[in-house]
């Protein structure tokens, strides 16, 4: 048994189909079906459905799946390790990769930016993914860290790091009806033609919550789970959107207005969440102490 065989497998997993994952792991096909064969005549057990293409993992598979993907994450951590004590612990070096649900991409740069800051070996690969998708490839350590809700779906088992709270406006084109108001409700902002959030998103959920608190239900003639889609329907379409009130201040609001959404002020924290473990990898460490430490991530406290 050996690391190669376990990148194999993880390979699999993730690809579904074996010449992919041959081809991302830079190997023939054969050689990596060989290689997980070699493995189960050394576990003397069956890890993956036989047929023509593939079709899964055994139950007995799925377990030693759920191995291998602790063994690369530790193995990674420890050349993580390894590396710095070689460094004489100067610097660190190395890929962090960041699941970040979209209405935190911001944030993420913010974040990147001061690891970079402070270590400018350390690379950073960042994916927009759902908070549900984030806990799962945290769980599967396909993801070092994710920047998600702290205060609305279940983190158990994960480290986490507040960054900032995230309040709600309705982005208006100027030649909008509420475009004059200073503040608007949510049941002012349901009898208006919408662009939201896709329902799997979590920050959609947050919005229909909202809606159904004040007692009614709107009607979305665009959905999308791009924010940046959303922003640009506002623009082109002439319809409100309901997207974080920080964007007002990231993107170019020229001919919009974001318009603060009350009755009920809606806040949630996010922040920087990372699987309970020990060790800690170092460049998770990193990224967990960077967030606890940074002042420009956060937004104002919640108003009184």
């Amino acid at each position: 048994m050996d690391i190669r065989q376990m990148q194999y497998l993880v390979a699999l997993a993730r690809e579904r189909h074996f010449t992919r994952a041959a081809q991302s792991c830079q190997v023939t096909q054969p050689t990596l079906s060989e290689r997980i064969r070699q493995l189960e005549q050394e576990l003397d057990v069956a890890i993956v459905e036989r047929g023509q293409r593939f079709h899964g993992f055994t139950a007995e598979g799925e377990r030693v799946l759920k191995w291998a993907q602790v063994i690369l994450d530790n193995w990674g951590a420890l050349r993580q390790e390894i590396a710095s004590f070689n460094d004489r612990g100067s610097a660190l070096a190395g890929r962090l990769t960041i699941g970040v649900v979209p209405s935190a991409l911001p944030a993420a740069a913010s974040l990147v930016s001061a690891i970079r800051e402070a270590h400018p070996n350390v690379d950073a690969l960042v994916l927009s993914a759902s908070s549900e998708d984030i806990i799962r490839q945290l769980e599967e350590f396909s993801i070092d860290a994710g920047i998600t809700y702290l205060d609305n779906e279940s983190i158990a088992g994960m480290i986490a790091r507040p960054l900032y709270r995230e309040r709600y406006a309705l982005f208006v084109r100027l030649d909008h009806p509420l475009a004059s108001r200073p503040t608007v409700t949510w049941a002012m902002a349901a009898h208006h033609p919408l662009a939201l959030l896709t329902a799997n998103m979590q920050n959609r959920r947050i919005i229909d919550r909202a809606f159904a608190g004040a007692g009614v239900r709107p009607h979305a003639h665009i959905e999308s789970n791009s924010l940046i889609n959303l922003f640009s329907s506002v623009r082109e379409t002439g319809l409100a959107a309901i997207l974080p009130e920080y964007m007002g201040k990231t993107l170019a609001m020229e001919g919009m207005k974001a318009i603060p959404l009350t009755e009920p002020l809606v806040e949630h924290t996010l922040g920087l969440v990372a699987i309970e473990r020990q060790p800690m990898p170092p460049l998770v460490d990193l990224a967990l102490d960077v967030a606890k430490a940074s002042k420009d991530l956060r937004m104002p406290a919640k108003s009184t």
